[in-house]
């Protein structure tokens, strides 16, 4: 646990990256797709869907230099971002089962929990 405490800026910095290339493809998709052709409800619906991914997976990757330097407030941020993610992907797991994000999203809460709480 500690070696993954020590990494914690990282594998912030990757997941909200990770976060952040879905959000892009997510929207790129949808302009691709039958849905681009109109602009209605459901085409700025599912581009809010990407915008979110895009949105969280930014403040995660924000918080960089704030994790180094084991900044309560960056846990808080990246937290935060994380608990909205999962959130987000409760809301539509019964039209999309996001189990990858919703996987990195708890790991990356579990250690932000673990430094908030037991590193000084």
């Amino acid at each position: 646990m500690n070696m993954l405490l020590e990494n914690l800026p990282s594998i912030a910095l990757c997941i909200g990256g990770w976060m952040v290339l879905n959000g892009l493809l997510h929207d790129i998709f949808v302009m691709r797709s039958e849905h681009g052709k109109k602009y209605d409800r459901e085409l700025l619906r599912l581009l809010m869907d990407g915008h979110i991914l895009i949105t969280c997976g930014a403040v995660q990757m924000l918080v960089y230099r704030g994790l180094q330097a084991h900044s309560a407030w960056a846990c808080l941020i990246a937290g935060t971002a994380s608990i909205s993610l999962l959130i987000y992907c409760a809301m539509i797991f019964p039209f999309l089962k996001s189990l990858v994000t919703i996987a990195l999203n708890i790991f990356l809460l579990v250690l932000l929990v673990a430094q908030f709480f037991f590193v000084p």
